[in-house]
């Protein structure tokens, strides 16, 4: 992974979301009403949270969690419901902005630390666990491996992420949204093969101390992402 490359994509991840997207991102991600396509998507991340935080203990007190990539706080909120003291950080201050007003008042002090900031920053610390949902769906399978990889030498117990998975639908999905102007467009997904991610897993030095345990595939409407666990041996 370049730094060209990784800051060029932060880059336009954190236009999309401060600029672009802000207000349809606050409603996508609260109660409000929303399109059908939306409300497919919706649907979509309320499964791919539950199965991130099923393959984490239900107990998670004394744990210290990364929420890397946290947007709006959701998957924070829950996990410090079970305990975990939870560093959420995003790219986007709008984004943590709206979730520090929506988590306000609701849990004891200190159980939660928003930052913005690049969830790859190692001056974040360490942790027992990481959750990476959907932050890394935005770049090539090797710039996730290294990340990965990253992560693997700050954590004690798991890592638990999600990855866009290369199917037919998906590739047309891309496709189609090409043809939308550029000023309309959502960064791009970058659809990977689960067997090519499983061998760069295997083959990554820095994740010789790790296994991979379970995967779930989410598929709701235009929602498709994967979720795939690490665990250190």
């Amino acid at each position: 992974m370049t730094t060209i490359d990784y800051q060029a994509r932060r880059g336009e991840l954190q236009t999309y979301f401060d600029r672009t997207a802000v207000d349809a991102w606050a409603r996508l991600t609260s109660t409000a009403p929303v399109s059908r396509i939306r409300a497919t998507v919706r649907a979509g991340r309320d499964s791919m949270r539950s199965t991130l935080l099923g393959f984490l203990p239900d107990d998670l007190g004394r744990a210290r969690l990364l929420d890397a990539g946290c947007g709006t706080g959701a998957l924070t909120l829950e996990a410090a419901h079970r305990g975990a003291d939870v560093l959420a950080v995003d790219l986007s201050q709008t984004l943590v902005d709206l979730a520090r007003q929506r988590l306000s008042g609701q849990l004891r002090a200190g159980s939660i630390d928003f930052r913005v900031g690049d969830m790859f920053d190692p001056g974040l610390g360490t942790f027992t666990h990481v959750v990476a949902m959907d932050s890394l769906i935005h770049y090539r399978t090797e710039d996730v491996v290294r990340v990965l990889a990253g992560f693997a030498g700050r954590t004690e117990r798991s890592i638990v992420f999600t990855f866009a998975p290369k199917t037919p639908a998906l590739a047309l999905m891309w496709a189609v949204g090409r043809l939308f102007p550029r000023s309309d467009r959502a960064p791009a997904l970058e659809p990977i093969s689960e067997s090519s991610l499983r061998a760069r897993l295997a083959a990554e030095p820095a994740l010789s101390g790790w296994r991979i345990g379970r995967t779930r595939r989410i598929t709701s409407g235009f929602y498709k992402s994967q979720a795939m666990e690490l665990v250190r041996l």
